[in-house]
This record gives C-alpha cells, sequence and structure tokens, in this order.
C-alpha cells in the first residue's frame, strides 16, 4: 500500500502557498512543514507516510518525539500519569506505538488530521499543565500505587475504619513490630481539616497508633491547618517524594520505639 502523495498534496493545496511544506527525509516518509508551534515556539513534529488502511489514507506519526520532548520536564512513571496519557490520545484518536504517536486520516480529510494530531501533541506536551485538576488528582492514584507495592512489607489496608461509627477513616494502616500505624494522604485544606479531627477522635478513644501525614503539597495549605497537623500528628513528609525517600525508615524506627 503507497498513499497517493498527489491527493495529499492536493488535498492540502488550499491551505494556500507558504502555510506548509513536504519535505522527503527517507523514502515514503515526508516531515510536514507547517507553522503549528509548541509554546516555546518549536514547530511540533509531525511526518506522513503510507497507511495499512490503503491509499485512500495517510498516516500521521511523530516518531516519538512527543514523548521524548515530554520526558525533558514530566515523567509518565505512575500507573495514573499513564491513564492521563492514555485518556488524551483515546480522546483525540491517537494510538502509541512503541513511544510513536499515531494516527491514520482519509486523505480527503487531511487537513482536519493535521488539526486533530497536533492538538493531541499540545496537550500531551502539557500535560502538567493542560487540566491541572486531573493531573492533581494523580497524588492519591500515586499513592495508592506506592502503598500496595513498595509498602506491601507492612501489610498495608486502605480505608480502615478504627473508631466504630466514626465517619473519618484511615486511608491506609500498616502494621510492624506490633505498631499500628495510620497514613493518611493530604490534598488541600478540607482534607487537612478532616485528618487533624480524626487525629484528635482517636487519641481521645484511646488508640494506640503512630500517624503519618504524606501531603501533595505542605506549602498549599493554610497555616491553621498546617498548624493543627503538626499539633496532633507524629510525623508528616511535604509531598510524596519526601513519603517515599524516607517512609520505610521512619516506621521501621517508629515502630521500634517502646
Amino acid at each position: 500500500v503507497v498513499m497517493n502523495l498527489d491527493r495529499v498534496i492536493a488535498s492540502l493545496r488550499h491551505l494556500g502557498n507558504g502555510f506548509y511544506d513536504l519535505d522527503e527525509r527517507r523514502t515514503g516518509i515526508y516531515q510536514l512543514i507547517v507553522p503549528i508551534l509548541h509554546e516555546d515556539g518549536d514547530m511540533i513534529d509531525i511526518y506522513l507516510q503510507n497507511s495499512p488502511l490503503g491509499d485512500d489514507y495517510a498516516r500521521l506519526c511523530d516518531f516519538g518525539m512527543t514523548l521524548m520532548r515530554l520526558s525533558y520536564n514530566y515523567d509518565v512513571n505512575t500507573p495514573a500519569r499513564q491513564r492521563i496519557l492514555d485518556s488524551i490520545c483515546i480522546n483525540n484518536g491517537v494510538t502509541i506505538q512503541e513511544n510513536d504517536l499515531v494516527l491514520d486520516v482519509d486523505i480527503a480529510k487531511i487537513y482536519e488530521g493535521i488539526l486533530q494530531f497536533s492538538g493531541c501533541i499540545q496537550k500531551i506536551c502539557n500535560m502538567e499543565y493542560w487540566n491541572r485538576e486531573i493531573v492533581r488528582s494523580a497524588f492519591y492514584d500515586d499513592l495508592d500505587d506506592y502503598m500496595q507495592t513498595e509498602m506491601a512489607r507492612f501489610s498495608p489496608n486502605s480505608d480502615h475504619y478504627p473508631l466504630p461509627g466514626y465517619p473519618i477513616g484511615v486511608d491506609w494502616s500498616l502494621f510492624h513490630n506490633n505498631r499500628n500505624l495510620f497514613v493518611f494522604g493530604v490534598r488541600g485544606n478540607d482534607k487537612a481539616k478532616n485528618v487533624a479531627i480524626a487525629l484528635l477522635e482517636f487519641q481521645k478513644a484511646a488508640i494506640q497508633f503512630i500517624s503519618l501525614i504524606v501531603h501533595e503539597d505542605m506549602e498549599d495549605l493554610g497555616r491553621r491547618e498546617i498548624l493543627y497537623l503538626t499539633r496532633n500528628a507524629d510525623t508528616q513528609y511535604p509531598m510524596l517524594s519526601d513519603f517515599k525517600e524516607k517512609g520505610i525508615h521512619d516506621i521501621q524506627r517508629l515502630a521500634s520505639v517502646s
């Protein structure tokens, strides 16, 4: 199957002279030179080649350049972030084949396909910012993934309610050296207030436990919320990366104290 290059050129011609150019990089592989740019002014990498769907179609691809560019500032290194990346691609009809972004388009609609493909690339390269709430929500997924894998030695139990009838539970309970450890993930002031109140209630009920607070970003909290947690929590980690770095050692240390 060979892409009908003449039809591709004819389909692009209505864009106007000077708007685009095709540069043959290798036999049958053309780089599309088009003024669609990343935020820093670099041109988006789009290539055309033969499509397995037939000669009425062209395959748009990027030869892995988008994910390489993303990796400079943002690692897709957790299941939650991978799901976000997959969602962006699915919503734009793009697939990932060995790090190569791919979209097969009808040559008659190649202009629309280019806009669709370039829009997907721009969203991926701005994964950290394009929808901050979706990305930020990955904090709890990242914490859950870490608890179920690296913390497996401490028999993690999710959504534990140590006080019967009390509506606020513990995100993760751990057990080590006959000691109970309660891990709370905290994102935002509302969660911080709930955790601070829960810690007080557990202490009043004489529940024996060690509390560990893992923040998405402690600096985002209000002064009072930080104060309440500091008064009542045993150990706090300003960010998840701090917990990943020190958590196992701290648990072993704290649970060994008689």
